[in-house]
């Protein structure tokens, strides 16, 4: 049976009548055949972690990874198409860096849904799960699925390092505060990412852990007694939540305390000059090398927050660190004077570090965003600017995929002659979010539970088998 997309109106997996417009209606019936009737594919992954690069705000397909040279010109914009190292491969002219490097990733170009709204669009892409509230800015509630990391830390708990997944460059801002699915939810905060923000913000980007140089051993070792005597009373505390996970928050800071290890590891000025300056002297750049850094030392879920709120064109004077990828109007000189060239550096720069470094090989690599944006280019009445743009988009959209044995230089899936719907089989955030819990051998129709007991899928999705295959 075909599921086209993770929507909680289609709870047997059939396509609606209204999906069925979506996709062009008989006009989709090839493809639609073809993927219903496909056998399951065999997948070689082999993750040992993840690194996600979230580009929030709805990065558009058109001007980056799923041109259409040959359409009008109010549909194809201003950008150029040119070739990548992969015969037949064109994306943007903006991102030559990572046009050079089309060899080492995979992208889907088919990835589709139907949720509008930064907030609950986010939330959808950081839990695989759509919100209730589907197509607003909802707030974030103790009742909220939780992210990806925090699933892994519930199913599988890091031995190697004091907390599962770490958040870069956080939280998001969606488009002033902090969006809901970037934490743990109903798991608690025992499960949820280390949130970390401005990684340029001096040497060591976790103030307060370098232990005092006049704090003598005693007061280790008393420290070390005091949390010994609240482990004694764990037990007392078996009904009290909250206590428990204050517990826990303490033994992961004991932990950063008395490690060097975990603290150096945080400490980008061990980075030598011309590294972090490949990166780029900026919160992107130097957040792609802190998650890089944090792979290497074990952690095995790291989310980059590439940009740490969706807007910015509209909101603020100063671009190099705050523009976000919300580019309702004056799409173009925002892409070319600011966004795409920060992406060009710092993506090129994480693929080839790790893949230098050997971490490419067992560290899945995911960058996508919420959505795309609209195929038409127009000036949107209520946003700032005087250049047209492109309005919110989730009917199509692109995510890169590298390492992990992911399949170098392919092209998954693709979409109409406008970028506007898929023409082959459409993917959803839930299926993104089954492909990396499978990268990492976990199955996504097995179960975590929460602190009832009540059990929950991993994903609803189905793994994107070609990307391997």
């Amino acid at each position: 049976m075909l599921r086209f997309l993770c929507d909680e109106r289609c709870p047997n997996g059939r396509l609606t009548r209204r999906e069925w417009l979506r996709v062009g209606g008989l006009g989709a019936l090839g493809f639609l055949t073809q993927a219903a009737c496909a056998k399951p594919q065999a997948v070689r992954a082999r993750a040992r972690s993840v690194l996600l690069v979230f580009t929030g705000g709805g990065v558009s397909q058109l001007d980056t990874f799923d041109m259409k040279p040959d359409a009008p010109a109010e549909i194809r914009g201003e950008f150029r198409a040119v070739s990548t190292r992969v015969p037949g491969t064109q994306i943007t002219e903006h991102l030559p860096r990572v046009a050079r490097l089309a060899d080492r990733y995979a992208i889907v170009r088919s990835v589709s849904h139907d949720d509008v709204d930064h907030g609950s669009a986010s939330y959808l892409a950081l839990t695989g799960q759509f919100h209730l509230r589907k197509s607003s800015n909802p707030p974030i509630r103790p009742t909220d699925f939780p992210t990806y990391g925090a699933i892994l830390r519930r199913l599988r708990p890091s031995r190697n390092f004091p907390y599962t997944a770490v958040h870069l460059n956080g939280p998001l801002l969606t488009p002033r505060e902090a969006g809901p699915g970037q934490f743990g939810g109903f798991l608690g905060r025992a499960n949820e990412p280390l949130i970390l923000g401005d990684c340029t913000d001096g040497a060591t980007t976790m103030p307060g852990l370098e232990p005092q140089p006049d704090l003598p051993s005693v007061r280790l070792h008393a420290r070390r007694s005091l949390l010994q005597s609240i482990n004694n009373q764990a037990s007392a505390w078996r009904n009290q939540p909250t206590l428990l996970e204050r517990d826990h928050l303490y033994r992961q800071a004991y932990a950063f305390l008395d490690s060097p290890r975990y603290r150096q590891a945080f400490d980008l000025s061990r980075e030598p000059t011309r590294v972090r300056e490949r990166y780029g002297p900026n919160r992107s750049g130097q957040a792609c090398l802190l998650g890089r850094r944090l792979i290497e030392t074990g952690v095995p879920w790291v989310t980059v927050f590439w940009n740490h709120m969706i807007r910015g064109q509209d909101m603020t004077p100063t671009p190099e660190d705050e523009y976000g990828w919300d580019t309702h109007n004056d799409i173009f000189p925002s892409l070319k004077d600011h966004l795409l060239p920060r992406l060009d550096r710092s993506l090129s720069a994480l693929l080839e570090d790790m893949e230098q470094r050997g971490l490419l090989e067992t560290t899945l690599v995911v960058c996508m965003g919420e959505f795309g944006r609209a195929p038409l280019v127009a000036l949107e009445p209520g946003f700032a600017g005087s250049i047209p743009g492109r309005k919110h988009w989730a009917g199509a959209y692109s995510v890169l995929f590298a390492g992990a044995g992911v399949r170098g230089g392919h092209i998954v899936g693709a979409s109409d002659r406008i970028a506007a719907y898929p023409s082959t089989t459409p993917y959803s955030p839930c299926d993104l979010a089954a492909t990396m819990f499978h990268a990492l051998g976990i199955d996504p129709a097995s179960h975590y539970h929460d602190p009832a007991d009540r059990p929950y899928a991993v994903s609803p999705g189905r793994v994107i088998g070609e990307l391997w295959n």
